[in-house]
Formats: structure tokens, C-alpha cells, sequence
């Protein structure tokens, strides 16, 4: 069940930074490049689209959530702070070389 927070969007995109284009997931939501890992600060709650700072979420670092693997961003814009769900699909060795970072 989604929550009232939670607006499912699943889509393909273009990434901003890599240029890599980028299928739907299939099963969530995708936020966030699995080739690079970063994300556009889009989204207030999270599939809303009602941001409109739209800079680089840059990922910083990895955490342990109590849904698995988060990747913590942080806008090259604004500044803020925020974490996503790995995917299954993730540059792994990104993301190893991100753990190394917290």
C-alpha cells in the first residue's frame, strides 16, 4: 500500500549528468541513476514533482536503513540532505566506493 506521501512514478529518463538513458524499474519507483547514482531534486515528498529547486542530488555517502541499502544524497544546489533505496540494478562499485565515505 503507497502511502499518501508516496506518489508512484515509475519512468525512464535521460540522465542529467551521465547521459545514460535509463529504463522504468519494473516494480518501484525509479529516483535515481543506477549508472552514476545521481538523482534531480525534483520531488518534495517523494514521486510529488513539486520541487522547484531541480539541482544535481549528488550521492555522498551509504547507510543502513531498516529497508536495506540508502544512498544519501546531497543537492549541489540548495543543500539539502536527503536518502534513497538502492536499487538492484546500482553501479555496485560505486556504491562500495561510497561506503568508504561514512
Amino acid at each position: 500500500m503507497e502511502s499518501k506521501r508516496f506518489r508512484m512514478i515509475d519512468e525512464g529518463f535521460i540522465c542529467a549528468v551521465c547521459g545514460a538513458d535509463i529504463p522504468s524499474l519494473g516494480r518501484t519507483a525509479r529516483d535515481h541513476c543506477p549508472a552514476c547514482l545521481c538523482s534531480l531534486h525534483v520531488d518534495i515528498n517523494p514521486g510529488d514533482r513539486a520541487c522547484d529547486c531541480h539541482g544535481i542530488l549528488s550521492p555522498v555517502g551509504i547507510k543502513n536503513g531498516k529497508k536495506g541499502i540508502q544512498i544519501v544524497y546531497k543537492c549541489q544546489k540548495c543543500g539539502m540532505s536527503k536518502v534513497n533505496i538502492m536499487a538492484d540494478d546500482d553501479n555496485y562499485d560505486f556504491i562500495l566506493r561510497l561506503s568508504q565515505n561514512g
